[in-house]
């Protein structure tokens, strides 16, 4: 038999032991057993080069997704999966795909050469016959090209055939029906001790209270299941490597990913993968006992998120959009690890930002505010620069107090000049001011604003605030708003 390759799943779950499901149709009971097909591989490359090679392939509980949702029609994902029918060539399956490593080829030591491994665990429904599994990934200009195929016989005694079952507390936090009808989102508890069960479970509750005071989750609570796995840490918390604090943990959640201090991702994605297959799933969210603020996500994968910081809730939101929704950033302005992640000329493949290369096909046209400008003004220039000279103010003001505190100058003279530089801040301070008076009206309206996709200029979001861009309000823009909306129909079942 040929070495066993990657094949993905856009949807994938395990279901309770002993739940009463509804049968299949026959259109994918002539294809599929009413079960999953879990793959463990690790990714391994830099800019270069990749490779992706097989640690386990495992047969799981039932399929969760719907029965109908087969092909993917999004077009989401670095990578995409195809499935084959061996004996027809037929397409019975496809779905995109991200993991770590296509967030860490575009960092500076991959385009050093620098080779790094990254696990990636992916499913899809069991097939009963042997399939030809195609794997395309994307180019630069995100064009697809063939990277590996392989054939897989279901049937292989090499297949683990273990009980998905690991002793781990389940908490049934919201069952509004059969997983095969539902979106299903699971919880998973990392850093949380053995006398922590309870707080976990807490945590569970007012994470997903919070998710449904927000669209369009709120609308449509009751497409939703959701459910928390619990298994202990031998302590709490997670890793902090530029802080010195490493924390022995289920999932080894770690933040300075990819050096950034602020960003946190898990190392375990197999043990996720097991961990979350005690139940049916659509989407892992795994919560982290800190009260450091911060979080992450891989889209289409899982998103993590800390949960006793006072922005804990908004973060979680945040990455959700990721990794279920398929959302992009659209802030513009902080740091990141990335280099050129959008490339010049090429439409990115996320919903809810664009180059906006034809106006006419804009992908949230039909939500536009009538009589808009498109592209749409609202004083970015004006604000970015005022707010150049307020921080330049602020560096020139720092240096001179050191410099005069090191001469030993009385605090009259600091005094003086601390009081400079205020005069100096009223003029940017004022032009930040009366440029949003004058925009306010934009608030809530739908256009295309400029700046989004860590780039200030080039790329646009709907609108000016949005979860995908800061914590401002709570709430996402129409752009993610539909895009969320079109995943938790494809999960589940559409109106």
């Amino acid at each position: 038999m040929k070495k066993f390759w990657l094949v993905l799943g856009f949807i994938s779950t395990l279901a309770l032991a002993g739940r009463a499901q509804q049968a299949p149709p026959a259109s994918f009971a002539a294809d599929f057993l009413d079960k999953a097909m879990r793959i463990d591989l690790f990714h391994v490359g830099d800019a270069k080069e990749e490779v992706m090679t097989i640690d386990r392939i495992s047969q799981e509980g039932i399929w969760p997704g719907t029965f109908t949702h087969l092909i993917d029609p999004y077009n989401y994902g670095h990578y995409v999966l195809k499935v084959y029918d061996v004996a027809s060539n037929r397409l019975m399956f496809s779905g995109g795909c991200d993991d770590q490593f296509s967030e860490y080829k575009t960092t500076t030591p991959a385009l050093n050469g620098v080779k790094r491994t990254f696990e990636r665990s992916v499913r899809f429904p069991y097939p009963k016959r042997p399939v030809l599994v195609v794997i395309e990934a994307r180019d630069k200009k995100n064009i697809l090209h063939p990277m590996f195929d392989v054939t897989i016989d279901p049937a292989d005694y090499h297949i683990n055939r273990e009980t998905t079952a690991a002793g781990d507390f389940v908490y049934e936090a919201l069952t509004s029906g059969d997983p095969h009808d539902k979106v299903d989102f699971v919880f998973l508890a990392e850093g949380y001790t053995a006398a922590d069960k309870d707080k976990f479970k807490a945590d569970v509750d007012r994470m997903t209270a919070f998710l449904f005071t927000v669209e369009p989750y709120k609308s449509a609570r009751a497409k939703f299941n959701v459910r928390g796995v619990f298994r202990p840490s031998a302590e709490r918390a997670m890793d902090e490597p530029r802080q010195n604090i490493y924390r022995k943990t289920v999932l080894d959640a770690s933040f300075n990913a990819f050096d950034l201090d602020r960003y946190m991702l898990i190392e375990k994605d197999h043990r996720m993968h097991e961990m979350a297959a005690q139940v049916p799933y659509d989407a892992i969210i795994v919560l982290v006992n800190s009260k450091r603020y911060g979080g992450g996500s891989i889209a289409l994968d899982y998103c993590v998120s800390t949960v006793d910081n006072e922005r804990s809730r908004q973060v979680f939101i945040h990455e959700l959009g990721h990794s279920f929704g398929f959302l992009a950033d659209e802030y513009y302005t902080s740091e990141v690890a990335y280099n050129d992640f959008y490339p010049k000329g090429v439409e990115p493949l996320e919903p809810n930002i664009t180059a906006l290369f034809d106006p006419a096909q804009l992908k949230w046209k039909e939500f536009l505010t009538p009589g808009i400008g498109v592209p749409t003004e609202y004083g970015k220039d004006a604000i970015e620069a005022a707010r150049d000279e307020r921080q330049k103010n602020g560096k020139a003001q720092a240096e001179e107090i050191a410099a005069a505190k090191k001469k030993g100058l009385p605090e009259a003279e600091i005094k003086k000049i601390q009081n400079k530089y205020a005069e100096a801040d009223k003029s940017p301070a004022k032009v930040i001011a009366d440029t949003k008076a004058k925009y306010a009206s934009l608030e809530d309206k739908v256009g295309v604003f400029e700046g989004a996709g860590y780039a200030a200029k080039g790329l646009y979001r709907s609108q000016i605030n949005c979860f995908m861009i800061s914590n401002v309000k709570d709430e996402f823009c129409a752009a993610c708003r539909w895009a969320i909306g079109r995943m938790i129909d494809w999960y589940g079942k559409p109106d």
